[in-house]
């Protein structure tokens, strides 16, 4: 519980005698459907939604579209859920064609990318460096930082150095939770297998986070997101519990230290992905989880 430090209570074990850094945020519910893309160029529809470190771009694309990324800085991914579109990357004088059904780690260097096919295209940055064109529909939320969430700390480099790496999504990952969790030096992707039907009620995952976001991507079905932010000794700082039904395409960031869960409700099938900046380091120590895991040392295993 948390207690005032002049209150004799604070010493109690198990007290919190310190405050949080701030007042946790708002959640962020970022509702593609509702919005006007970002971009509409050649076949492609592009909407763009951020949390404090991330840019996260999701692309409607029928047909081919190109957008070129400056280098510089953090590592960048490109995710295609279907295998319906291929990309051809383009880097140090060398064009790679990546099949769909696949996560790419791009370096930090002047790329080119030219998606084709239909279906949906991710596309993930850090805040810091990502493209200009990347304009969130929400980054009026971010005009300050919000005081609760660390700063970013980029992993050690991958083993080789940075380099163009993909990896295949149709893995077996965890049963339970069905988890497919990938990371990069700057950022995690739980590539969660998709749910049919409604999630079942009696087994909901309440849980929170003391100072890193939650960037939760409806790519299809619906969504509640239930939401309880704590009471600190600030009554004026106290706030409704949320339960915000969200479809797809959407974007939820989730503030800490808010108690959250999603709930699938939609009746067919239901897909939901969790991207976190920087990579879970209570995922990373879990032997077996993080499927990429020789390729990207956790920090002290460089």
């Amino acid at each position: 519980m948390p207690y005032d430090p002049s209150d004799a209570r604070s010493a109690l074990p198990g007290a919190t005698a310190t405050a949080p850094a701030g007042p946790a945020a708002d959640a962020d519910h970022v509702k593609f459907y509702e919005l006007p893309p970002t971009a509409t160029e050649g076949g492609a529809r592009t909407w763009y939604g951020r949390s404090q470190h991330l840019v996260i771009g999701y692309t409607d694309l029928a047909g081919e579209t190109e957008f070129t990324l400056p280098g510089g800085g953090d590592e960048s991914a490109v995710l295609m859920p279907e295998t319906t579109t291929t990309a051809l990357i383009s880097l140090n004088g060398e064009t790679t064609e990546v099949p769909g059904g696949t996560l790419s780690f791009l370096p930090p260097a002047q790329a080119t990318v030219r998606l084709s096919g239909h279906g949906r295209v991710v596309t993930i940055f850090t805040a810091r460096t990502a493209p200009p064109w990347a304009a969130a529909a929400n980054a009026e939320s971010y005009r300050e930082p919000h005081p609760n969430v660390a700063p970013l700390t980029a992993w050690p480099d991958p083993a080789g150095g940075p380099r163009l790496r993909t990896y295949d999504l149709d893995v077996p990952g965890l049963a339970e939770p069905p988890f497919r969790l990938f990371r990069c030096s700057t950022f995690m992707v739980n590539y969660i297998h998709p749910r049919t039907g409604p999630r079942d009620t009696t087994r909901m995952s309440p849980h929170k986070h003391d100072d890193f976001e939650q960037c939760s991507l409806v790519l299809e079905g619906d969504y509640v997101h239930h939401l309880r932010w704590p009471w600190g000794t600030d009554l004026s700082e106290w706030r409704d519990d949320q339960h915000e039904r969200c479809g797809s395409p959407s974007l939820t960031v989730i503030p800490p230290p808010a108690l959250h869960t999603s709930q699938a409700v939609g009746a067919g099938v239901n897909h939901l992905i969790d991207i976190f900046a920087p990579p879970r380091l209570d995922f990373s120590r879990m032997d077996g989880w993080v499927l990429n895991a020789a390729d990207y040392p956790m920090p002290g295993e460089a």
